[in-house]
C-alpha cells in the first residue's frame, strides 16, 4: 500500500482539517474491512440519507444505536439464552455480535430508526443552524463617508 503525505495540503488550506483527517483515515485503513453485517447507504434527499443494515435474527431489543459527536455506532449482541437448548443441523444465518461505525459530517443527526423484515433503517438529516448558513454582506462605499448613502430602491426628493 502506498503512503501519501498530506502535509502540503494542510499548508494550503485553512479550516479544512476535517477533510484532511478524513482522507488520512481512509488512506490508513486496513484493506480487510469487516463485511458483516451488510449495509446500504442511500441518498433520500438533498440533505437526507438512509443507512439500511441487514440484521436478520436480531430483535430490536438486541440492537443498540448511538450517536457520539460525528460518529454513528450500530451494535448488536444476541443473548446466549436464545440459542440454548437448540441443536442446529445447518446454521447459515449469522447472529454473531457486531459493531458498525459510520463517520458523519457536521450537523448530521439521526432522525429515526426502524426495524422491519430483518432490516434496520436509520434515517439521517443534515440540519445546518441558521447562524452557519450563507448570508450576503453589503459593501460600503468609502468615497463619501460624510454623506448618507441613498438607496436606489427608495428614491428620496430633496427640497431646495
Amino acid at each position: 500500500m502506498r503512503n501519501f503525505d498530506l502535509t502540503p495540503l494542510n499548508r494550503a488550506t485553512v479550516g479544512f482539517d476535517q477533510i484532511t483527517d478524513l482522507m488520512d483515515r481512509v488512506i490508513r485503513q486496513d484493506v480487510s474491512q469487516p463485511s458483516y453485517p451488510p449495509y446500504n447507504i442511500e441518498k433520500s434527499g438533498d440533505d437526507a440519507w438512509r443507512i439500511s443494515v441487514a440484521v436478520a435474527g436480531f430483535s430490536p431489543d438486541d440492537i443498540v444505536i448511538e450517536q457520539r459527536e460525528n460518529a454513528l455506532i450500530i451494535a448488536a449482541r444476541k443473548s446466549d439464552e436464545a440459542a440454548a437448548g437448540k441443536t442446529y443441523l445447518h446454521r447459515g444465518i449469522a447472529t454473531r455480535a457486531f459493531e458498525r461505525r459510520f463517520h458523519l459530517a457536521d450537523h448530521v443527526k439521526v432522525t429515526e430508526a426502524t426495524h422491519e423484515h430483518g432490516m434496520l433503517h436509520v434515517d439521517l438529516l443534515r440540519e445546518v443552524p441558521e447562524a452557519l448558513k450563507p448570508r450576503r454582506i453589503a459593501i460600503a462605499s468609502t468615497q463619501s463617508k460624510s454623506a448618507p448613502a441613498v438607496d436606489a430602491a427608495t428614491p428620496e426628493t430633496i427640497d431646495a
